[in-house]
């Protein structure tokens, strides 16, 4: 096992959010990684790098030694009984893992110590070290250099990465300060990934909660004193901005409540001196104070409140593992893979990790360049991801729809849509996909006027553009049913050569691997021919993404020992399966846990190329399928990327009308190497 020890220049370099970056980074290069945060520092209570470990990259991080404990053992002359402590913390969090990131202590004022047990730890894990350097600072180039020579003269092998770095930092200069020091990476400031809930701001001020509204999902990335007259304040009036007001600006609270009833994402409406709002202004602005604007109150006067909440701590509260979840990723998509991958010495594992299929999707998406329509394109979510797609090179995205209602929803969010995101209005295009649809659809009598009414559909519409080649892929279901997605692309773009069928598959992304699950979205009750084709395309759809096919026919009974129509039908698709696809690594019917399960699988299968090792299940109907996905995924807190469509001729994807944002950008990312694939 490779131990990396990360450690501080000095105070304030941002320690945790690089030391977990790293691990991002190489959990998406394929490693089993481990984590260690020996000694707690944190004064909240929760030891917040161990907790984040647990929380975003699913490690079992051990429980650290606290502070006191620390300083207690050094006082008493203990120092060797405390590095085997810290050791032992570290081999139990390392146990199995291919790599060990240790984060070091923070230098902190009160605690000269730390520099010291920074080296002796390093020295006595044998750990190479990573000094992480705040670029913000003046002379952070030259400290990471001086600081390198202390942990080289105990024999350590020492890279550097620069934090925090601001849009004017000169990379190439500060490469030459650290002259020999290798430099992994250079993280630029991102004042967005600072900005706290609505929630925190509560919190740290000890404000009255009187309206809850979306306290803590809105973030605040200003603030607005309102000191000056409404035509000064509205210009003000943005996604994010807090409004500190008395409650006797009456002017001001209807302002406040006309920008909330028109979209905009405020951070919330925080009264001061105590105050209150009229009950005739209440009554009058109800439908924006229930529109998720957060109202708050505190004691203090405007000017003592805007003070403090700039004070807010900018550490990341340990329940908001959205914020750090976006900070690791920013972190991880910084560094140098290069740099860091040619420190690493141990091999990548062959299974795919949940981080690693995560990372390999944008990247494959990013190499396929695909345009992709999106006929949800006022949807808010398909916005922001679209945005998402567009600014990462994830594929080129179209939204349909009204550019001036598209604006609107981009604005209300605070998003900016880069100039390169493209908008097509339907209306300008419409009548172009007339007589190609009529084509399409002859042999059903489709007449000119029909295929116009159906086209006013924005979904028939996108799917038209994919048929004639106008786009690679369609992605639809953020307010769309599974059939108003699937239907236009059954009667448009049809099933590939040598397919009778379409399906889906799930990509579930285990704890330490990803499984496909197929079929679980679309056939109720597919015949032994179609489970047949079902375990193919799985298993093709598998291999494009990377995951070594190994598939397994479920059912209620493993091998012959069942008998019935259900089991009977799960083997005949097997024998089906083998004798059309020899190539397939296949085996059926098999028992989810013998199929799952090693021990398991030898005592039930013994001999079995897939029994306790399968990585793609393909279940004998909808209602089994269905319902083993939902369970697996909310019981276990499983992330599940999907649905995915297979057996088409062009690719078109449905979302869960429930979908996140990030869901709709790893679907967008799915279609484009879908297209890539069926166009090689």
């Amino acid at each position: 096992m490779q131990t990396f020890f990360i450690a501080p220049t000095r105070q304030n370099v941002g320690l945790t959010s690089v030391a977990l970056g790293v691990v991002r980074l190489l959990q998406r290069q394929g490693l089993k990684v481990g984590f260690a945060k020996p000694v707690a520092q944190d004064s909240t209570g929760i030891e917040r790098s161990a907790h984040f470990a647990r929380q975003i990259c699913q490690i079992d991080s051990p429980t650290p030694i606290s502070t006191e404990q620390v300083v207690a053992r050094i006082a008493a002359g203990q120092n060797d009984e405390l590095l085997e402590d810290i050791v032992s913390i570290c081999m139990q969090a390392g146990h199995g893992a291919d790599v060990l990131v240790v984060e070091g202590l923070h230098t902190e004022p009160g605690q000269s110590f730390a520099s010291r047990l920074n080296v002796d730890i390093a020295r006595s894990l044998q750990a190479e070290v990573v000094l992480v350097a705040n670029a913000a600072e003046s002379g952070a180039a030259t400290e990471a250099h001086l600081m390198a020579r202390q942990f080289r003269s105990e024999g350590h092998l020492v890279s550097a990465i620069l934090n925090k770095a601001m849009p004017d930092f000169d990379v190439a200069a500060a490469g030459k300060e650290l002259d020999d020091l290798p430099l992994w990476g250079t993280v630029r400031f991102d004042p967005a990934l600072g900005a706290p809930r609505t929630l925190d701001v509560a919190r740290h001020l000890n404000a009255e909660v009187l309206i809850e509204g979306e306290i803590a999902t809105r973030r605040m990335f200003e603030t607005v004193v309102a000191a000056r007259s409404v035509p000064e304040v509205i210009e003000r009036l943005k996604p994010g901005a807090l409004v500190i007001s008395s409650g006797d600006r009456d002017d001001v609270m209807l302002a406040t409540a006309l920008a909330a009833s028109n979209g905009v994402q405020l951070a919330g409406l925080l009264l001061t001196h105590s105050s209150k709002v009229d009950p005739r202004v209440q009554e009058l602005a109800k439908l924006a104070l229930s529109s998720g604007l957060p109202l708050l109150r505190t004691d203090t006067d405007s000017f003592g409140t805007a003070t403090r909440v700039h004070s807010v701590p900018s550490a990341v509260p340990a329940d908001d593992s959205e914020r750090m979840a976006a900070v690791l990723d920013a972190v991880a998509e910084q560094l140098s893979v290069e740099a860091l991958m040619a420190g690493v010495k141990v091999p990548a594992s062959s299974r795919m990790s949940p981080p690693a299929f995560r990372y390999q999707l944008i990247q494959k998406a990013r190499a396929a360049n695909k345009r992709i329509v999106l006929p949800e394109g006022d949807e808010p979510r398909t916005v922001r991801a679209a945005v998402i797609c567009q600014e990462k090179g994830i594929a080129h995205c179209v939204l349909l729809g009204k550019r001036a209602a598209i604006e609107a929803v981009a604005a209300a969010q605070g998003v900016t849509l880069p100039p390169s995101l493209e908008i097509v209005d339907p209306d300008d295009i419409r009548m172009k996909y007339v007589p190609p649809m009529v084509d399409l659809r002859k042999s059903k009598g489709l007449t000119a006027g029909q295929a116009l009414e159906q086209l006013q559909d924005t979904v028939v519409l996108g799917t038209m553009m994919l048929a004639v080649g106008d786009v690679d892929g369609l992605v639809s279901g953020a307010v769309h049913t599974t059939a108003s997605t699937v239907r236009p692309a059954l009667q448009l773009i049809k099933t590939a050569p040598g397919s009778s069928i379409v399906s889906s598959v799930f990509f579930m992304l285990m704890p330490d691997q990803v499984l496909v699950y197929g079929d679980c979205a679309i056939n109720p009750d597919p015949t032994a021919e179609q489970l047949a084709e079902i375990a193919k395309q799985s298993a093709d759809s598998a291999r494009a993404f990377g995951v070594d096919p190994k598939v397994a026919m479920i059912s209620y009974s493993t091998g012959s020992s069942g008998t019935g129509a259900d089991v009977d039908k799960v083997r005949e698709a097997t024998r089906l399966a083998k004798e059309n696809h020899p190539e397939l690594v296949l085996d059926g019917p098999l028992q989810y846990d013998a199929a799952s399960v090693r021990e398991v699988g030898q005592q039930k299968a013994p001999g079995s190329l897939v029994a306790g090792q399968a990585t793609v299940f393909v279940f004998p109907d909808l209602n089994t399928g269905n319902t083993t996905y939902k369970a697996v995924q909310r019981s276990a807190n499983v992330v599940s990327v999907g649905p995915m469509l297979q057996g088409l001729r062009k690719p078109v994807n449905d979302l869960s009308r429930g979908a996140l944002v990030d869901d709709i950008v790893f679907t967008i990312a799915l279609t484009a190497i879908q297209a890539q694939a069926m166009q090689a």
